[in-house]
């Protein structure tokens, strides 16, 4: 069992969005957004708001906890979504409906309704008894960073915040210091960002995982899941020294330096239920890498890179310079299960490359549009047969100086574990990753089909049936009350989807058309309902990686219609067949007090 934070707090109903700056030109599409302002063309509905670090989401902590559960008993339900259930779903009784609008203390049929999770994990994601490959990741990127990429704050307390958020991998960019040689730092390299000690992040992920372990035994739980620090090295052999006597001295016992078991061949194999507790280091090799090879690593790169991206192949050949410093080997040491490579070919897809040429605990370490084109290309097999047995880290395209992120639906789905996110932004890609992990602890096992021994692929068609009954509390700025048009709509994510996902929308929100149920007292826009329930309709391949994410939008006339809130679902996890009050959260990923009122019905056709 996960173990569980003290809960998130609510955003309180009408509140506003943080206080407005003048936003910076690179990320004016995003920051400190207006939920009610018209979003930029570009990017739409995919975007999100800039987390606060006290709030993080986005790791797979927030919906589904025993404390989300226990907070839901106290949320309000309209008094047409009480009507509603008792006379049309036939859910409660005529006496459990109450008092007015404004009834805020509910029945135990009510409560119990309430109490219904949204999140129900087949229990196999959470066997700890594979090898660490056949495992998803909930994995950070730019894990120090608090907000912008090109000039932002970095923080040591990030490391805390996104482990607290449910992450169990975080990046670290460490560099030498040569105000301090001794203390390596880290810091977005070559930009204006600030710095943070090395040691300081080190120290922080330590007292994290100590509170976790403290936690899980005051619990008499299992020990935490373990945590993977990815670490990008820029410094040169000193530093690299004293990268490696940090993370010992502030990690001690609870960093592996070596093997926990040996198989007959010698190599290193270990099964997730082992690690419990630990903190493992994926560092970086490179082999026989001469400064051809570099060379290499640059010119593939900037082959990917449009004309138009000159800042980043400057970063590619700057940080392809650096890497021609090797890894000393105090700090190889630790890589014990994870040697992460950026290979010069496809070899390694293709099932041909040198063992000798490799380590034998490879991580291929690939940015997100090499991964793309090799998808694009038919790969996908190849893809899942490596990844089968082999760790694999994709990363967010370039200098994504927004913090925008990658889809990481289509790498899950040819088993890549470690999909590195900013959730410095609570974006889609931020949502579906929440989805993924929810009430795990960062780590879920992959379907059969993925794993070292396949079992067999899914087959048929799924279809999937959506029926949305209302909202309640919507938390919208008091000015917009009286105009504001609520719909949802909901996008599908699969793993074999070309294109945009597949949206499916409601009407939106008409008072004047429940007269006759309500009379005078309709429903307010702030706790709209449709009855009868809208139905939205998808049909898609049998895929345990298929997404759904939901938003609720405004349908404003002369404007783009904007977002203002949002949940997703994994649709082997989603309540089959039964009505379920979703919460719904805002767009910086905090739960607020509003609720949607759905039923799933999926089935094979």
């Amino acid at each position: 069992m996960t173990p569980t934070p003290a809960p998130p707090p609510v955003a309180a109903a009408g509140s506003h969005g943080p206080d407005s700056e003048a936003p910076s030109i690179p990320t004016h599409r995003f920051a400190k957004l207006n939920p009610f302002k018209p979003s930029d063309d570009e990017g739409g509905d995919d975007l999100g708001q800039e987390a606060d670090l006290d709030h993080l989401a986005g790791g797979g902590r927030v919906i589904g906890s025993a404390a989300d559960i226990d907070e839901r008993k106290k949320l309000r339900v309209s008094h047409a979504l009480r009507s509603f259930l008792a006379h049309r779903a036939k859910e409660i009784a005529e006496s459990d409906i109450g008092g007015g609008e404004e009834e805020t203390r509910h029945s135990v049929a009510v409560q119990n309704i309430l109490a219904r999770s949204q999140v129900h994990q087949p229990a196999y994601v959470v066997d700890r008894t594979h090898p660490l490959t056949e495992y998803f990741i909930s994995s950070s990127h730019n894990t120090y960073l608090v907000s912008k990429q090109l000039y932002g704050k970095s923080d040591a307390n990030a490391y805390k915040a996104h482990l607290q958020a449910g992450a169990r991998c975080v990046e670290i960019d460490a560099w030498d210091n040569d105000q301090s040689p001794d203390e390596p730092k880290v810091t977005h390299g070559y930009t204006l960002t600030a710095h943070v000690p090395f040691r300081s992040v080190c120290k922080a992920i330590a007292e994290q995982v100590e509170a976790e372990i403290a936690e899980a035994k005051n619990r008499k739980e299992p020990l935490p899941n373990p945590v993977f620090i990815s670490l990008e090295n820029h410094a040169g052999p000193a530093g690299q020294e004293r990268i490696s006597a940090i993370l010992k001295e502030e990690l001690r016992d609870k960093l592996i330096t070596e093997p926990v078991s040996r198989g007959p061949d010698g190599q290193s194999v270990a099964t997730l239920g082992d690690l419990g507790g630990k903190v493992l280091v994926m560092v970086e090799w490179y082999g026989h890498t001469d400064a051809g090879d570099v060379a290499a690593i640059t010119d593939a790169k900037e082959e990917e890179s449009s004309s138009s991206d000159e800042e980043e192949r400057a970063y590619n050949e700057r940080k392809a310079k650096a890497q021609q410093s090797k890894i000393v080997p105090e700090l190889a040491a630790l890589g014990v299960y994870a040697q992460s490579m950026k290979p010069t070919s496809n070899a390694w897809v293709q099932g041909t490359s040198d063992p000798s040429s490799t380590p034998h605990n490879a991580l291929v370490n690939v940015e997100e549009r090499a991964v793309k084109k090799l998808i694009s290309e038919g790969a996908s097999d190849g893809l899942v047969s490596h990844n089968a047995s082999n760790l694999m880290r994709i990363y967010p395209k370039g200098l994504r100086i927004n913090s925008s992120n990658l889809n990481p639906v289509p790498f899950w789905g040819v088993g890549a574990q470690v999909c590195a996110l900013n959730m410095q932004t609570f974006d889609y890609a931020a949502g579906l990753n929440e989805a993924m992990f929810a009430n795990t602890d960062g780590w879920v096992l992959k379907p059969p089909h993925l794993r070292r021994q396949p079992g067999p692929k899914p087959s048929g068609k799924v279809q999937l049936r959506l029926e949305i009954a209302g909202a309640t509390d919507l938390p919208v700025p008091d000015d917009r009350e009286k105009d504001i048009k609520p719909y949802v709509t909901c996008s599908l994510y699969h793993p074999q989807a070309t294109g945009s996902p597949e949206k499916r929308k409601t009407s939106h929100y008409r008072p004047h058309k429940h007269k006759q149920l309500f009379g005078k007292e309709q429903p307010p826009a702030t706790s709209p309902i449709w009855d009868p329930p809208e139905q939205l309709e998808w049909q898609f391949d049998n895929d345990d990686l298929t997404f759904l994410r939901i938003l609720i939008k405004s349908d404003d006339a002369f404007a783009r219609n904007p977002a203002f809130l949002t949940t997703s679902i994994r649709l082997t996890s989603a309540p089959n067949g039964q009505w379920t009050f979703f919460r719904l959260l805002n767009l910086r990923g905090v739960p607020t007090a509003a609720t949607l009122l759905a039923r799933f019905t999926l089935r094979q056709v």
